[in-house]
């Protein structure tokens, strides 16, 4: 197992908002974890890349553990985060962004030449604008960034909150495909974080539903599967007729 979580508490200062979540990713898996706003999705996350504190339980990373480790110690050994919103730096090119990340890992000339060069066969949208401000960028190409700044710090998993916020569908069709790809070619692993069940269903097989806080069920959500239960319990949808 690469990443689990186990009996997790966790929140913001005395607020608690979650209460006992346990989920499991493995090695090169691709997995969702869906709910409405407001159900801890985004506390769930931020406590597995390091940037909130787990108030009880454990989290465990390549069966260690790593609960009481800092957000960039967590960085270092193969987590990467890419929040709600992208957090690009807007004022500094699209090279510069992906720089970023590579340079905050520590990583050698050599190195770092390497992954760009690989990192820019699947992101081909982003090559002709490698000199442009990231501010510059729509916001699908801005997500595709997001990403590729991540996966420059060559992660084991990558932790994504939300990706799908504002972005037309057919850049969603591209950051899925990139994301497919890259998972498949070198093995990474994602924890999507989503509610957005069409594309959850782009990228991962299985997953995860969240409610007040806690994993309510696991879920099936691949392409294949009749998602008309799940749908209605997402956001209280009728399921057409014979769904």
């Amino acid at each position: 197992m690469l990443l689990s979580a186990s009996n997790v508490w966790s929140g913001y200062g005395d607020i608690v908002i979650l209460n006992g979540v346990d989920l499991q990713v493995d090695v090169g898996e691709r997995v969702a974890v869906l709910g409405r706003n407001g159900v801890g999705k985004t506390t769930l996350v931020r406590a597995l890349s390091g940037v909130l504190p787990c108030k009880r339980g454990a989290i465990r990373f390549n069966s260690n553990d790593i609960t009481g480790e800092a957000a960039h110690e967590r960085a270092r050994k193969g987590i990467a985060y890419v929040p709600q919103g992208r957090q690009i730096f807007s004022q500094l090119t699209v090279m510069e962004n992906m720089l970023i990340g590579a340079y905050a890992s520590g990583f050698d000339k050599v190195r770092i030449a390497r992954l760009t060069e690989e990192l820019l066969t699947y992101f081909k949208t982003l090559t002709p604008k490698l000199k442009d401000l990231g501010g510059s960028l729509s916001g699908g190409q801005q997500q595709l960034l997001a990403l590729a700044r991540a996966l420059m710090t060559a992660p084991k998993i990558l932790l994504l909150d939300e990706p799908s916020e504002g972005i037309q569908p057919s850049l969603l069709d591209d950051i899925a495909e990139v994301l497919n790809k890259v998972s498949n070619d070198t093995g990474l692993a994602v924890l999507l974080i989503e509610q957005n069940l069409d594309f959850a269903r782009k990228l991962a097989s299985r997953g995860y539903l969240m409610e007040s806080g806690r994993v309510r069920r696991s879920v099936s959500i691949d392409e294949s599967a009749n998602n008309g239960e799940l749908e209605r319990e997402l956001f209280g949808a009728i399921a057409p007729s014979g769904a």
